[in-house]
Formats: C-alpha cells, sequence, structure tokens
C-alpha cells in the first residue's frame, strides 16, 4: 500500500494494520494519530521515535504474538503471515531445529520469555549464534536487547507494508 493510503484508511482500518506490526496499543494509537504522513521516512522515524518508550509490560503483550524461533505461528491473519516470511532462513534442517528447540528452552529458562531475534535476512546459524551470545546477558540487559529486536520487527514490517 501507499502512505496516501494509509492516511485515508478509517481508525479501526488503520489499527487493524498497524497492529500486524506490533500488538502495543500505545505505538499503534500513536502511529495511527500521527497521520497524515508526508512520506514512509515520516512514518517510520514517528514509528521508531514511539517504539523507544515500550515497556517491559508492552514487551510481554508484543511477545503473546510472536511463535518461538524455529516455530510456525498459531495464527491465520497478516501477522502470522509476516512472521512466516521472517523466519524463511530458519530452514528445515532437523539438527538446526534441534538445537534451536534446546536454545530456546534455554533462553526461556534463564528469561521466562521466548527468545526474540529478527530473523528476516539472518540465517539458523546467525540466530543460535546470537541466542548464544544472549544467554550470558542479565535479565535487564536482555530486555533492553529484546525490545530492540521487536523495534526492528515492527519497523521492518511497516516498511514492507507501506512500500
Amino acid at each position: 500500500m501507499l502512505v496516501e493510503e494509509l492516511n485515508a484508511m478509517s481508525e479501526i482500518e488503520v489499527h487493524e494494520v498497524l497492529r500486524s506490526c506490533v500488538d502495543i496499543d500505545s505505538w499503534v494509537a500513536g502511529v495511527a494519530a500521527g497521520r497524515p504522513y508526508a512520506d514512509v521516512a515520516q512514518l517510520v522515524g514517528r514509528a521508531d521515535e514511539l517504539a523507544h518508550s515500550w515497556t517491559a509490560t508492552d514487551l510481554d503483550r508484543a511477545l503473546a504474538d510472536h511463535p518461538r524461533i524455529g516455530e510456525r505461528h498459531a495464527g491465520t491473519g497478516a501477522s502470522a503471515a509476516m512472521s512466516s516470511s521472517e523466519q524463511a532462513g530458519v530452514g528445515d534442517d532437523a539438527d538446526v531445529r534441534a538445537r534451536l528447540a534446546e536454545g530456546n528452552r534455554r533462553y526461556e529458562a534463564a528469561f521466562d520469555r521466548i527468545y526474540l531475534v529478527r530473523a528476516k535476512g539472518r540465517s539458523a546459524e546467525e540466530m543460535l549464534a546470537m541466542l548464544e551470545e544472549r544467554l550470558g546477558n542479565d535479565p535487564e540487559t536482555e530486555r533492553g536487547v529484546t525490545l530492540g529486536q521487536l523495534r526492528e520487527i515492527a519497523l521492518l514490517r511497516l516498511e514492507g507494508l507501506v512500500a
């Protein structure tokens, strides 16, 4: 869609579209309220600005809509389709999937949430290496890293929607 189409959407429509990027109410409302946008750069700039205010509660809510790395999204909507496309780099190698499953288990035991990484453009080996590195983080540092990854995912999804 064009940015002009996003600008022209009803409040309900634009909220639905934006929620497919990330399920954080304050971000969705803030990006929607910033319309009209002159261009994609202005839209993404505003979205990025708002994303820097996300909290641990926002993170928890948003993670509920993300599958584990190496697993399929349980839903059928736009977010599920984006997730499937983003995780294309995982591939079908049984060894890689087993290593990801074990890494996911260790991460969840350490941080009590799923391991989130911007998968788009990354290979399974890259995601595994990042997972191993991040397991060494303390909880506060890792929360910040995870919020950064969530922001990258949301902005990439938004850019993909408004070409």
